[in-house]
């Protein structure tokens, strides 16, 4: 079996010294262990110390496109060189290394398709309270939608097995943590966690500049996966505050108009309800359409899927 170990990269000429040093070249499972650096648009010297430190592959993307998209990029690249198992960590040395193992054994033996690295969130001194709170509910609110065990949604340290490589797709460009657990959920892959030990931090996050950025950020994320992949449920519940008002003013007219001798125009709180009861519709009626749109996405993906095993398969029978 072969293993490799993906890099996404922007501008990290200063960490990825101390990340390669740091990983395997014999992993428990695999007899071919390989490194992959995705270099996302770089205006460094990222590709070039990937290669004097051994990198197998660098894979260079002309301009800046994103971690989600160099995260894609390595899946497709580390899919090509004809991975069994692909696993996904960080270029600021983030992740420790010596976990690979322990993050690709429930692959190897079948139990997992998709294993997410655990970190201890409440020991990370790098975290501020804020943080670690925000670490905590974010991952609660993955786990309800996805329907899986993950408590660490937002770790980039991953391992994937081949068919989960081929399968995931990511539409966001702010990240893929979040959205590939509930795509995964939404797949019926097998997804679990391990826990992992983290390094002293190397440099200033990239993706948390800002508490208010990282909660629009992530809730936004959230909400888009939550109505991607599960869209009448998410517009059923966008629905029933509106209905829910309706109701209640219509409630409020016939208590008035049957119980009390109050002659004022009720008109103005049944027009009212109308106008919610509309808009529930309206947003219902979304909701259906998107869910038939869904399950027209789900026919297409896995046309493009079986299409990605074949030519995986020519260019690996062809290697």
């Amino acid at each position: 079996m072969k293993l490799i170990i993906q890099i996404p990269c922007y501008n990290e000429e200063e960490t990825l010294p101390g990340t390669l040093r740091d990983l395997p070249r014999e992993v428990e499972g695999f007899s071919c262990v390989e490194w992959l650096v995705i270099d996302d648009g770089s205006g460094d010297r990222t590709a070039e110390v990937a290669r004097e430190h051994g990198v197998d592959h660098v894979v260079t993307v002309p301009e800046n496109r994103g971690l989600a998209n160099a995260f894609l990029t390595g899946l497709d690249a580390g899919l090509r060189l004809d991975a069994d198992v692909i696993v996904n960590t960080d270029a600021d040395n983030q992740y420790q290394a010596s976990c690979i193992p322990a993050l690709t054994a429930p692959v190897v033996a079948g139990e997992a398709d998709m294993v997410v690295g655990e970190r201890p969130i409440e020991a990370v001194d790098d975290f501020s309270r804020m943080k670690k709170r925000l670490q905590r509910g974010g991952s609660w609110v993955v786990r309800k939608f996805s329907s899986t065990e993950v408590r660490d949604a937002a770790s980039g340290f991953r391992a994937f097995g081949r068919e989960a490589a081929i399968r995931l797709q990511v539409f966001g460009k702010y990240s893929y943590t979040m959205e590939t657990i509930v795509q995964a959920g939404w797949e019926g892959l097998r997804v679990s966690s391990v826990p992992v030990g983290v390094n002293p931090a190397t440099r200033e996050s990239r993706l948390v500049k800002s508490i208010p950025q990282y909660i629009w950020r992530s809730g936004s994320t959230i909400v888009r996966s939550f109505a991607l992949y599960k869209p009448f449920r998410f517009f059923f519940l966008a629905g029933l505050l509106p209905f829910l008002a309706s109701v209640v003013l219509v409630a409020r007219w016939l208590y008035l108009q049957l119980f009390t001798d109050d002659v004022a125009s009720r008109v103005p709180s049944l027009v009212a309800a109308t106008v919610f009861l509309l808009l529930t519709t309206q947003i219902w009626v979304v909701g259906f359409l998107a869910d038939l749109l869904a399950a027209n996405r789900r026919m297409t993906a896995e046309i493009r899927n079986q299409q990605r095993r074949e030519v995986l398969s020519r260019s690996g029978s062809d290697g």
